[in-house]
């Protein structure tokens, strides 16, 4: 169960309208998501995710079927299934373990606890954690993985999970300590915070994406990888600041970052943030182009499936009450809640150089010239 929170009324300290995103990539969604969506709330309620009708309503407001299902647009129905379960179940372990905003969230216990998931996935039957719901739904979830997967699929999946681990628990590490990550350390991690390889894992086979070995992981695709999981990052630091900025330790968010890093408000860092992850999607589109020019038919289908995460994301969460009504401004979920986003046709910075960190530095450096 979430820890109880207490109701506040003012507004977020960067506002309720948000900047306007510079996306120039279709979107999709595929098309039996509202049946999927009835088939993982009836996963949910069997295996008692949340113990009471509060904690279940927040559950379904992550809206993790339409996140999935933007994610993966088309494809085989019984993978994109498991990627939205296991979706539900995350989001479940973020609110009660990983994000609970309260620096008694231990690293110790964190890395303790992330390190027997990871296990459990490598190892069935393990039995590493302790008795309960997430328990019970994690076991299922293995059992469901491993059926479905072939062992190179496998450990692409159990790969993206550790790495998501990996990030959270880097996380709280800064969180136990007081810290506020530079934005070279932010920037080098962010995609490992936000399960970028898992959910890209689930996208690859859930659409039949067999990226051979030496495409897949050259320094240009996990270059390009890690960019799109840093835009999306940007994304999700705009549309969850508003129910992280009461937390007892201040969020870890790019926005956070920067202000702590300048001296400077929130509001104030704002346009800043926009900035840097603006000329990162500049930089994604260039290098998707670049190898797109030389690629196989398999690599074509993973540059594909990287901007319908990226542009997937930002439809999801305009809409997902989770973001859109925050569960520390609103005692329930409101239906229809939107943030009502705008698009532009531009970035706010057309910039072409580099970021001047070191991580980003090396993903405009596989860049052609």
């Amino acid at each position: 169960m979430a820890p109880p929170v207490e109701l506040t009324t003012r507004p977020p300290a960067i506002g309720w309208q948000l900047p306007a995103f510079y996306c120039p990539i279709t979107p999709a969604i595929h098309p039996d998501a509202a049946r999927l969506e009835q088939r993982a709330i009836a996963w949910v309620d069997a295996f008692g995710l949340y113990e009471n009708e509060t904690d279940r309503a927040w559950g379904i407001a992550t809206h993790s079927t339409d996140f999935s299902c933007r994610l993966i647009p088309d494809g085989d129905e019984e993978k994109l299934l498991l990627f939205i379960l296991w979706n539900h179940w995350a989001f479940a372990l973020d609110d009660t373990v990983h994000d609970t905003g309260s620096v008694s969230a231990t690293t110790a216990r964190v890395v303790d606890f992330n390190s027997r998931v990871a296990r459990c996935l490598e190892t069935p039957g393990a039995a590493l954690l302790g008795p309960g719901p997430l328990t019970t739904a994690l076991d299922d979830l293995v059992t469901r993985t491993r059926a479905a997967t072939t062992p190179v699929e496998l450990r692409l999946v159990a790969d993206g999970l550790r790495d998501w681990l990996f990030g959270a628990a880097w996380q709280s590490g800064n969180t136990e300590r007081g810290i506020m990550p530079g934005l070279a350390d932010y920037v080098a991690m962010r995609p490992s915070i936000n399960g970028t390889r898992f959910s890209l894992a689930w996208s690859m086979l859930a659409r039949g994406i067999e990226v051979p070995p030496e495409e897949l992981y050259s320094d240009g695709v996990q270059a390009l990888t890690d960019v799109a999981g840093f835009v999306v990052s940007c994304d999700n630091d705009l549309f969850s600041y508003a129910k992280e900025d009461d937390q007892e330790a201040l969020e870890q968010n790019l926005v956070n970052v920067l202000a702590h890093e300048r001296g400077c408000s929130p509001q104030e860092a704002l346009a800043d943030a926009v900035a840097v992850r603006d000329r990162t999607m500049g930089l994604f589109l260039r290098l998707r182009e670049q190898l797109a020019a030389s690629a196989g038919p398999e690599l074509l289908r993973y540059l594909e499936a990287l901007g319908h995460y990226i542009v997937g994301c930002v439809q999801w969460m305009n809409t997902a009450p989770r973001y859109a009504s925050p569960r520390n401004r609103h005692p329930l979920p409101v239906p229809g809640a939107t943030w009502g986003i705008t698009w532009r046709d531009t970035p706010t910075d057309p910039s072409t150089d580099p970021l001047p960190v070191p991580a980003a530095a090396w993903w405009w450096q596989q860049l052609d010239g």
